[in-house]
């Protein structure tokens, strides 16, 4: 045992693109996605118990029960590893709930890499990927180190790479929740076309670009940013579509929807325009308007 208490940062996510490739026979969709961790972070602190769960969470209308993946996660590392004792978990949230920023998954993450520390567990990255990978799809990229990664199959198969390395991004959550499950089972994989808009000064990222100049992803040359989920989303909350623009109006090279939604991104190469476009958002949405940076190496 290390220690008896540790906090550690649950940082957020965007995808920079996003591919439904079809159904599988389990039910899951096979997907193809370049998933970017931000600067923008959950805290967690936990402290070693003789024995138990407890969670104590900063936002009342989580559950702190098995019903949440921290729970959960705590649980399944306890009963994996067999070591004794239980641990306090307090959960301080920052990242919006069900907004396509992946914070469950993170928190689900950090929980795993900190007990792994906390309890001196030895458990590798490989392991603890293992493990999150049965709490969901997206835990094993947040277990992982990369701040970037080209993710296949239900997302559990990472590749690191080159994702965004500079310029600030401006999350935009319009103030609701939209459920994945939901998204997934409205998806026309059949469909023809795809709603994102891109900023006529970043050049056409279609087949052959690898975006803006200062991305470098460092796989398939056919890499664009896009997000298959949008014609879903944006079918039902128009109001998406609007962010996106907006945001290009005020100078964003790239903006697109995160993962299913509802939150936006704008990636800006200049601050003042990132600052100038997060003034006019927070006076719309005071609540939920970030801006922040790509997470470093």
């Amino acid at each position: 045992m290390s220690s008896a208490e540790l906090t550690i940062a649950a940082p957020a996510k965007i995808n920079l693109y996003l591919k439904v490739l079809g159904r599988r026979p389990d039910g899951y969709h096979e997907l193809e996605s370049v998933m970017q961790k931000l600067v923008l972070a959950d805290q967690l602190t936990l402290h070693r118990l003789a024995e138990g769960i407890a969670l104590d969470c900063s936002d009342p209308a989580l559950p702190i029960g098995e019903e949440n993946l921290v729970w959960r996660a705590a649980r399944l590392f306890l009963d994996y590893t067999g070591v004794t004792g239980g641990v306090r978990i307090r959960l301080d949230k920052l990242i919006p709930v069900a907004a396509g920023l992946g914070g469950g998954s993170s928190d689900a993450a950090a929980v795993l890499l900190a007990m792994n520390r906390l309890f001196g567990a030895g458990l590798s990255e490989d392991q603890l990927a293992d493990l999150g990978l049965r709490l969901g799809a997206d835990v094993p990229f947040f277990v992982r180190a990369a701040p970037a990664a080209l993710a296949r199959g239900i997302g559990e198969r990472l590749t690191p790479v080159t994702g965004l390395t500079s310029g600030q991004l401006l999350l935009v959550n319009p103030g609701f929740a939209v459920s994945t499950r939901w998204v997934y089972e409205n998806l026309a994989l059949t469909s023809g076309g795809n709603p994102y808009i891109l900023a006529p000064e970043s050049g056409a990222l279609t087949n052959g670009s690898s975006g803006p100049e200062s991305l470098d992803f460092h796989v398939a040359p056919s890499l664009c940013f896009v997000n298959d989920l949008e014609t879903v989303t944006i079918g039902r909350h128009p109001v998406i579509g609007a962010i996106k623009q907006a945001l290009l109006d005020f100078g964003a090279r790239v903006a697109l929807m995160s993962g299913s939604g509802p939150t936006v991104f704008g990636y800006f190469l200049h601050r003042s325009e990132a600052q100038a476009a997060y003034r006019h958002f927070q006076g719309i949405y005071p609540d939920s308007v970030f801006l922040t940076e790509p997470r470093p190496a």
